[in-house]
C-alpha cells in the first residue's frame, strides 16, 4: 500500500505576497471580532479565499498569525504617526496634534482596541517576543522627547516629563473611554457613543493632556 502526501510549493513571489496580505486581513477580522481563543483558521481561510494550508506555510501556527497581524496594527499607526511631522510643529501644537490624532485613530479603528484587549488577556505573551514591537515604538517616544525638551527650552513645558509616560497617559484617555463606552455608558445613565459626547471628550483630553505639559 502506498500513501499520498500532499506537498506545498511556495508560490512565486508575487503571488506569495498577495496571498499573505489576505491571510492577514482575514485574520486582523477575525482575531477583533472573535478574541485569540475564539478565532478559527477554518473562517480566516475561507475569507481570505485561500487553503488553510496556505496559512500554516506561511505563519506556523494561529500563535504566530496572531503575532504578525498585531505587529501590523502596530506598524500601521506608528506609520500613520510619521505622516504627522509632529517635529515640523511648534512643541504645544505638536502635543495637541498627537493627542487628537490618537483618538480619531481609535476612532476610526475599532479593530486596533479590541486586538489589545485580546493580547492583554494573554498577558502580551505575544508581544513580548516580538523585537519588531520595540524597534517600530522606539522612534514615536524619541520624536516625542525631543518635543518635550524643544518646549522645554523654549520655556513653554515644564521640564522632568517622562515621554513614555506621557504617550501612555495620551493613549489611554482615548482607549480606556472607547473600550469600555458600553460599561460607561449604562453605569453614567448617559450615551457616551454620541458624536457630541465623543467631541466632548477629545476636547477634555486635549486639556488633560496640555494641562500638564505646559508650565503654569
Amino acid at each position: 500500500m502506498t500513501t499520498s502526501t500532499t506537498t506545498i510549493i511556495e508560490p512565486r513571489s508575487r503571488d506569495a505576497d498577495r496571498s499573505q496580505l489576505a491571510i492577514l486581513a482575514a485574520a486582523r477580522d477575525e482575531f477583533a471580532r472573535y478574541g485569540l481563543a475564539g478565532a478559527r483558521v477554518d473562517r480566516i481561510a475561507e475569507n481570505a479565499k485561500l487553503n488553510k494550508r496556505l496559512i500554516y506555510y506561511y505563519f506556523t501556527s494561529k500563535d504566530d498569525l496572531f503575532l504578525a497581524v498585531l505587529e501590523g496594527a502596530y506598524a500601521d499607526i506608528r506609520e500613520a504617526e510619521k505622516q504627522l511631522h509632529l517635529t515640523d510643529l511648534e512643541p504645544a501644537q505638536a502635543i495637541r496634534r498627537l493627542t487628537e490624532f490618537t483618538w480619531d485613530y481609535y476612532i476610526a479603528h475599532p479593530e486596533f482596541i479590541t486586538l489589545l484587549n485580546s493580547e492583554n488577556l494573554h498577558q502580551a505573551k505575544h508581544l513580548t517576543k516580538s523585537e519588531r514591537i520595540r524597534e517600530m515604538n522606539s522612534p514615536l517616544i524619541q520624536t516625542l522627547g525631543n518635543i518635550l525638551e524643544r518646549g522645554r527650552s523654549e520655556g513653554i513645558f515644564r521640564g522632568g516629563i517622562d515621554p513614555v509616560q506621557l504617550y501612555i497617559s495620551i493613549a489611554s484617555l482615548a482607549y480606556f473611554f472607547l473600550s469600555n463606552n458600553y460599561t460607561l455608558s449604562a453605569v453614567f445613565d448617559r450615551n457616551l457613543m454620541t458624536a457630541k459626547a465623543h467631541s466632548e471628550r477629545l476636547s477634555h483630553t486635549c486639556d488633560v493632556i496640555l494641562g500638564y505639559v505646559l508650565r503654569g
